[in-house]
């Protein structure tokens, strides 16, 4: 007999008649933030835009379409993001801006 056989009956691989019940938990979605871009005198509308395709990954299209509602509506919305992420990313472009010397202002606002 192997070292692995045990010849009493055990009801070692589960053979126990059990009972599973699902418990159903609703998880609720975290808040979302808008992260946004203010218009300014200064900043030049090319860096807008590469702020916006190389921190928010968005194409050259939109881009370009985001950075316009920044210059004439004043303001701009690059993208909707949990709280922790739209927090890394008003901090990326804050220093991106400054490290160039711009004084673009990014926030952020719950949605």
């Amino acid at each position: 007999m192997a070292d692995w056989e045990d010849d009493e009956d055990d009801d070692s691989f589960g053979n126990d008649e059990a009972v599973l019940t699902e418990n159903k938990q609703k998880v609720e979605k975290p808040p979302l933030f808008k992260v946004l871009l203010h218009n300014d005198d200064y900043t030049t509308q090319e860096f807008v835009v590469f702020i916006l395709q190389t921190v928010f990954h968005k194409s050259p299209t939109d881009a370009y379409r985001i950075m316009m509602a920044v210059h004439q509506q004043g303001l701009g919305i690059a993208g909707v993001y949990t709280y922790e992420i739209a927090e890394a990313k008003v901090s990326k472009v804050t220093d991106l801006a400054r490290s160039k010397e711009f004084p673009l202002l990014c926030t952020m606002e719950e949605e």
